[in-house]
């Protein structure tokens, strides 16, 4: 998308993201328990538990359903010690709205300190919808993914990718192309700077989501698609942790 082209379509922009805002229903972040323990029951014998941190913005906190159980964070580490056969103690940390230097400020700011293996990371939306350019957002990526390396002990930083909000039913035309477009860009900056880390990886993701998988706004996932995210996120997480030992094998 050039800047022309935005300048061009400024004014339209601008108002039907105001229509947008007024008309969209605010959805609540889902209900629940923030922390916990799962797979219990899946984990093998003396295996130790997987700490796992889950933190970002309204799709982390389970916007679009009622409850955690069908929300993102629960049945990724529900699906995850399955796959790896040991207990995971998961915590979420996610507030709607935030960008990811705002979901880095929520972290430091925590209650409790926050201690995990494996991290997800689930942001990028509102770096769009901020206007914060994309080798901004990338070096707040970066910037989260050292802090909790280094202070956190987390082994290695998951991020989710941006949604495909050029499919977004609850943007109109041409707003929805230009943030959409937006979004790729953001995306691609994201994965070529994944791929330049060893610690870090951007999660490929089955995308785009049909109507069906959408919550009632639009704009996040329903209960299906937030299990569509879960299992592939703990697949993800799996075969990063399964890696070493296949190469111990050869």
């Amino acid at each position: 998308m050039s800047l022309t082209a935005k300048v061009l379509l400024s004014p339209v922009l601008v108002a039907q993201a105001l229509r947008t805002r007024a008309r969209v229903p605010r959805l609540p972040e889902a209900e629940g328990d923030r922390t916990g323990i799962a797979g219990a029951e899946h984990a093998a014998p003396n295996a130790t538990p997987l700490t796992l941190l889950i933190a970002g913005d309204s799709s982390a906190a389970g916007v679009g359903v009622t409850h955690q159980r069908d929300a993102l964070a629960q049945p990724l580490a529900m699906q995850l010690a399955a796959a790896v056969r040991r207990t995971v103690h998961w915590r979420l940390v996610a507030q709607s709205g935030v960008t990811t230097a705002g979901t880095h400020r929520l972290l430091i700011e925590h209650a409790e300190p926050v201690h995990a293996e494996f991290a997800v990371i689930v942001t990028g939306v509102n770096d769009v919808v901020e206007q914060v350019p994309s080798h901004r957002a990338v070096a707040a990526r970066e910037a989260l993914a050292n802090w909790l390396r280094n202070g956190c002990g987390v082994r290695h930083v998951a991020f989710a990718p941006l949604p495909p909000v050029h499919h977004f039913p609850g943007l109109p035309q041409p707003l929805r192309w230009v943030a959409g477009a937006d979004a790729r860009r953001h995306d691609r900056a994201l994965a070529e700077w994944a791929a330049t880390r060893g610690d870090v990886t951007h999660v490929p993701l089955p995308l785009p989501f049909h109507d069906d998988a959408m919550a009632s706004d639009g704009f996040h996932p329903g209960a299906s698609g937030y299990r569509l995210i879960a299992q592939e996120i703990a697949l993800h997480l799996a075969a990063l942790m399964d890696a070493p030992r296949r190469g111990a094998r050869r």
